[in-house]
């Protein structure tokens, strides 16, 4: 069944901003479009990638009135509604006849332009989908979609009220829980690819809670220079798709 009673189902509306963001919101069907504004020297832009696309043309002091301040919207605003919620039963549905397949789980990752990077990787690297925890996690937003470059679009993320039941049901369903750690003793090239994996990226502070570890079937590390301490979380998310995305 659908756990659909989050503790707030973000608002009702969402501002997107930028040339791939808003082009690649347009395409989708599954888009609830309310209003484009665009620049007049986009015109050409918009007839030609979504011909069927109702705008209106505004001033650029018109835009910056509705998005954040230091938004780099190049000339392209979106007002929609949130992207329908995708549940963890729909990514095991998905994962159904996959003989290997990836997921990744973020645990206290908060930044939405975090978030939208590692969306941006999931979909360079086919993962089904990023999975946070509903309560310290952000909603959609211009942010996260603009960091995202269009890939909010391709893959799915995923709320969820409790990351421990979570975990415990991908187990259950043929997935092998791998947790990113520093110091763990593995390193990621060495596991086994040809399975169905879901990854947990911890932030950058503090990493995986230890309850989380503790549900880990095994723990792995980027083999980095050891002067480094870390690495950004979506760059970190990045590499790691790449490893376990090579033969």
């Amino acid at each position: 069944m659908h756990a659909k009673n989050f503790s707030k189902m973000g608002t009702q509306q969402v501002i997107l901003y930028g040339r791939h963001a808003v082009l690649s919101a347009l395409k989708n069907p599954k888009r609830q479009i309310i209003k484009l504004m665009i620049l007049p020297e986009n015109e050409a832009d918009i007839k030609k990638e979504c011909p069927t696309a109702i705008y209106q043309t505004a001033s650029k002091k018109d835009l910056e009135k509705i998005l954040p301040p230091a938004a780099v919207h190049q000339g392209f605003a979106l007002i929609t509604k949130p992207l329908e919620p995708v549940f963890l039963e729909d990514l095991i549905e998905k994962s159904r006849d996959l003989e290997a397949c990836r997921i990744l789980i973020l645990d206290q990752v908060t930044d939405p332009q975090n978030i939208g990077a590692i969306i941006r990787s999931a979909a360079a690297f086919d993962a089904l989908g990023v999975i946070v925890q509903d309560k310290n996690a952000p909603f959609e937003s211009g942010a996260m979609a603009k960091a995202a470059a269009g890939t909010m679009e391709l893959t799915p993320l995923v709320r969820t009220t409790n990351l421990s039941r979570t975990i415990e049901t991908l187990k259950k369903n043929g997935f092998w829980i791998v947790g990113m750690d520093g110091y763990a003793t593995q390193k990621i090239d060495e596991i086994d690819k040809s399975s169905k994996l879901a990854v947990i990226m911890g932030s950058e502070g503090s990493g995986m809670r230890r309850l989380i570890e503790e549900n880990c079937d095994l723990t792995v590390r980027l083999d980095i220079n050891k002067n480094v301490e870390s690495l950004n979380v979506s760059v970190a998310a990045a590499i790691v798709l790449y490893e376990l995305s090579k033969k």
